[in-house]
């Protein structure tokens, strides 16, 4: 069964003061574009956040979620441009876009559908332990934009990397 052709992405609330307690998962803001991610049998579907298809325009970030290991998925993530403190910058990511190069990677945050299963009710730290544990079986492309699966403590290593590289 295929992932869902497209789920609205949750959006953050800017309020005065995070909230406290161990009930609270806080996560990093990225300074890049919101894109979700729709994997069916080997072909990727980038799509921002109101739903455009972007996947033509970073095609070897698409390559490298393409060597997942999955029959199918909706990854909910940001693609950012890396600089090399590892810092996110969206000046990269705008050139990377504009030019058409430049180190790109994409942050995977969550996990909303695996191999035809909806796990989008699971608890969030669920989700997240499963999509590390999709990331680790990675195939890794040959290439330079690292697909990063964070956890909930912070961001993992690379699992792989490609240069997006538009002619």
């Amino acid at each position: 069964m295929p992932p869902p052709r497209r789920i609205q992405p949750q959006l953050s609330k800017l309020v005065e003061k995070p909230p406290t307690g161990p009930n609270w998962v806080h996560e990093i803001k990225f300074d890049g574009f919101r894109m979700a991610a729709r994997l069916n049998r080997g072909k990727v579907q980038l799509l921002t956040r109101s739903g455009l298809d972007w996947t033509d325009k970073y095609p070897a970030t698409a390559a490298a979620l393409a060597k997942l290991r999955v029959k199918s998925a909706y990854l909910d993530g940001e693609l950012c441009g890396d600089r090399e403190d590892g810092v996110t910058s969206f000046e990269l990511m705008q050139q990377a876009s504009d030019a058409g190069s430049g180190g790109l990677v994409y942050f995977a945050f969550d996990l909303l559908e695996l191999d035809g299963e909806d796990i989008s009710r699971l608890p969030l730290l669920e989700r997240k332990g499963m999509r590390e544990a999709t990331a680790r079986r990675a195939v890794r492309p040959p290439a330079s934009t690292a697909l990063k699966a964070l956890s909930p403590s912070g961001p993992t290593a690379p699992i792989s990397r490609a240069t997006e590289a538009r002619g």
